[in-house]
């Protein structure tokens, strides 16, 4: 009879502690845990540690008071512009309130994934393709406000939210890129001539200097022919300066006027020796007495005359060959 007492004593026992310890929890440090007792929300939220439950009439839920890093899918959306883009994102956010993120939503997690997704396709059709390129610290602040007002109700907290990936369709991605090349080009011809206004006033500096010392044209030739001869051409090009020609061509109109005005003064001196006076024969050697003088030939003039320049002669006309070509 007593041994069947101590049997009984020892069974109840070892239930007893079995009981006991399948209440027993154990509560991480980055945990907090909620207690439902018979379906009701228990006020006191269970801190880190070692806590006992009522088993099988407490409920206990943990929940995770770390940030939760979370990708949200690509969406698929129509810009402002009607450009057709896909954009993924991530989002960072944590419980504050552990009672409403267990009581206020079923899975604060899917809600909150849900949420972005929603969000996202928001923010892409009320922006432009510039913006979701560029300006994207703007989106990313403007989708964290609109995740984070209804996540408060559900004890979440938004730390923040980034656009990852903005993929748009080929043609649009060729588009750009000429936009680009063109934008480029234009500033390197920008560029390009700025360089050559600036190249050309100093060229005229270097030229106002070396037209005060001709001999620094000189050098400055000899020593591009020196640059030229040190690439071991076999042919050696020699610059020949423009200035030069310049020269000799104001000396060729210089001497123009001079051989004319010689040329006239031959033709007066020949009309002069034409139209000369005949001098009186000169006395014969035996000292006979001159004789009367003579009649003057015709064609010849007095000393008292003056002298008539003959009529210029008339030009000779030219000849088939010379003729200029007619007009049509």
């Amino acid at each position: 009879m007593v041994e069947g007492l101590v049997i009984a004593l020892v069974a109840v026992l070892c239930a007893g502690a079995l009981y006991v310890a399948s209440g027993a929890r154990v509560i991480r440090q980055y945990e907090r845990g909620v207690v439902l007792r018979l379906g009701r929300l228990r006020d006191d939220v269970r801190l880190p540690g070692f806590t006992m439950v009522v088993p099988g009439i407490d409920r206990l839920r943990k929940v995770n008071m770390q940030i939760v890093t979370m990708p949200v899918p690509a969406q698929d959306g129509i810009t402002r512009d009607n450009v057709t883009v896909r954009v993924d994102a991530v989002i960072y956010f944590k419980v504050v309130d552990p009672t409403n993120a267990v009581i206020a939503v079923e899975d604060y997690r899917f809600a909150v994934s849900q949420m972005a997704q929603t969000s996202l396709r928001s923010i892409i059709g009320k922006s432009d393709l510039d913006d979701l390129l560029s300006n994207r610290e703007k989106l990313n602040q403007g989708l964290e406000v609109m995740i984070d007002s209804p996540a408060v109700s559900w004890g979440v907290q938004i730390d923040r939210v980034e656009i990852k990936d903005v993929s748009l369709p080929e043609t649009m991605k060729r588009s750009m890129a000429r936009q680009a090349e063109a934008d480029r080009e234009r500033r390197a011809r920008v560029i390009n001539a700025d360089a050559e206004l600036q190249a050309s006033k100093k060229l005229a500096q270097a030229a106002g200097e070396m037209s005060a010392q001709p001999a620094a044209l000189q050098l400055r030739l000899l020593q591009t022919v020196v640059a030229v001869a040190a690439e071991k051409n076999s042919t050696l090009v020699l610059p020949f300066p423009v200035e030069l020609l310049r020269f000799l061509e104001r000396a060729q109109q210089q001497q123009q006027p001079a051989v004319e005005q010689a040329g006239t003064g031959r033709t007066g001196r020949q009309s002069s020796v034409n139209g000369a006076t005949t001098q009186p024969s000169s006395s014969s050697g035996n000292g006979s007495p001159l004789p009367e003088a003579e009649a003057p030939l015709p064609g010849t003039r007095t000393s008292e005359e003056p002298a008539v320049p003959p009529a210029p002669t008339p030009p000779a006309a030219p000849s088939s060959a010379e003729q200029p070509f007619a007009h049509h």
